[in-house]
């Protein structure tokens, strides 16, 4: 695609964003041709959409920021493909929906702002996602789905639960990805979490869990969760990983549950001989949310090349959490106090490393934009999509 046309294309897609419930109107048109025009695809979503149309503008949003990048987009849109198969969608559903996509877009627009130019650029667009979406679900011969058993629910945090479980086969994702969750509470719902663990032959997985208040499906996972529930696992999705290649050190941040696709990678790190030096810093707005320091400090006295730096927002416990801040292990770094995107900015522009970011969408932007204000390039700087 030319640069006029994904110009184009983004400045439209950021009248939508930009304005007064712009997103909900669009979501609102788009879901309505599509079920109106295929009415037996309304089976295949929640009851629900509010969570749905969020993933879809995310998603969507995602997609116009990297257009630039082929490669990287192509490769996006066919893990999205894949992950779809689980939900029972087929190859023929991406036309509809994108039929759906460009009625919407031209009916927020307006016929007196929905030029030739601009429909020619969101057809392109929107043929690239139906086509290379379509050709990810028909090119994978993996199941749609795995199905696991709980086998130990830990609450280390009012909020927070450590849950292991044991697959039936093991399932072959890498470490640093995130798997599709599905709960026998919330049987049409689907979440995204990432393995703490690397994959094992014993197919054991294992899931750190923060409670969201009012949310539909973290509050049963942390609340309700028993030893020999059955779960259900889609395809494994993202693409956070370490060159081992190409010779740089790296940077790794995670905020909250945020260190579980880190922590994966560090272990999997571990077994190997040689590895990139790895500054990992771990924060949360609480001392009492560094809820893993243990098992990173082991991690860090077994590997030298690991330096792990533990950050708060605040100094002190709140309320509700009356212990006092724990100590950090001997021979770990001094627990900082602070936001810690200033925090790691301090440190340096970290311009020559190869930098992960997990945490909330919030955490991540704020993360990002310091890390680059500080010198960092944006193209050394990965993320899942937010």
């Amino acid at each position: 695609m030319n640069p006029r046309a994904i110009a184009l294309v983004r400045s439209n897609f950021r009248t939508v964003t930009e304005s007064p419930r712009g997103t909900d109107r669009l979501t609102n048109a788009f879901y309505g041709y599509l079920f109106g025009d295929n009415p037996i695809l309304r089976q295949l979503f929640p009851a629900g959409m509010d969570a749905q149309r969020e993933k879809f503008v995310s998603a969507l949003s995602y997609i116009i920021d990297i257009l630039d990048d082929r490669e990287r987009v192509s490769g996006f849109l066919e893990q999205l493909g894949r992950d779809h198969r689980k939900y029972g969608v087929e190859s023929s559903h991406y036309s509809a929906a994108g039929k759906a996509l460009h009625s919407a877009l031209k009916s927020y627009t307006g016929a007196l702002f929905w030029t030739s130019s601009i429909d020619a650029a969101w057809a392109s667009v929107i043929d690239s996602v139906v086509t290379s979406m379509a050709a990810g679900a028909d090119a994978d011969d993996l199941p749609a789905q795995w199905s696991a058993t709980v086998v130990e629910h830990r609450r280390v945090l009012d909020d927070l639960a450590v849950i292991r479980l044991r697959c039936d086969v093991p399932v072959p994702y890498e470490a640093g990805q995130y798997l599709p969750i599905r709960i026998p509470q919330r049987p049409r719902m689907w979440r995204y979490f990432s393995p703490a663990i690397p994959w094992n032959s014993s197919g054991e997985l294992e899931f750190h869990v923060r409670r969201i208040s009012g949310g539909w499906v973290s509050p049963s996972m942390v609340n309700e969760t028993q030893v020999g529930d059955r779960w259900s696992l889609g395809a494994p999705l993202g693409g956070l990983r370490v060159d081992m290649h190409g010779g740089d050190d790296v940077l790794m941040i995670g905020t909250g549950t945020g260190l579980a696709p880190l922590r994966a990678q560090i272990m999997e790190m571990a077994m190997r001989g040689t590895n990139p030096r790895v500054h990992l810093f771990v924060g949360g707005r609480y001392p009492c949310d560094l809820y893993d320091m243990f098992t990173l400090w082991q991690l860090g006295m077994t590997n030298p090349w690991l330096t792990i730096v533990p950050v708060s927002e605040l100094d002190t416990n709140p309320w509700w959490s009356p212990e006092p801040p724990a100590e950090m292990p001997e021979g770990m770094h001094q627990r900082l106090c602070g936001p810690i995107g200033s925090i790691v900015s301090s440190f340096g522009s970290w311009a020559d490393r190869q930098v992960q970011i997990a945490g909330s969408p919030t955490m991540i932007r704020s993360i990002r934009q310091a890390l680059i204000l500080g010198g960092t390039p944006a193209s050394r700087i990965a993320h899942d999509p937010v």
